[in-house]
């Protein structure tokens, strides 16, 4: 995660777009993980919100999600299906700790 040491952290998402983040942000992921961890680390994290919006989920590729979820939220958390689902009082913690390095996907439907 050597973003934090650019002078505008940013990086491309899959539809081309460019998404910015907050050193400061990349530095508390950072401070989570090891190097080879920091690696695989997919930024920006998605987190899926449903039509109702009281629960979402964060999309996960592996067990490095789990650790930050886990370690931010203070609580064992498990990926199932690709995805850890979390709660609104969840997500609004989420949200102010990783601003800027998460990233709102719109579903009709969280899938789990």
């Amino acid at each position: 995660m050597n973003l934090a040491d650019e002078k505008c952290p940013n990086m491309r998402c899959d539809d081309d777009s460019t998404h910015s983040s907050r050193r400061r942000g990349l530095e508390y992921l950072a401070s989570m993980l090891d190097a080879d961890e920091q690696r695989t680390l997919p930024l920006p994290m998605p987190i899926e919100l449903g039509a109702n919006q009281n629960e979402a989920a964060i999309i996960c590729e592996g067990k490095v999600e789990e650790k930050i979820i886990s370690k931010a939220l203070n609580v064992p958390v498990t990926c199932e299906g690709r995805r850890i689902r979390i709660y609104r009082p969840q997500l609004a913690l989420l949200r102010r700790k990783f601003k800027t390095t998460t990233l709102y996907v719109f579903s009709p439907k969280i899938v789990a």
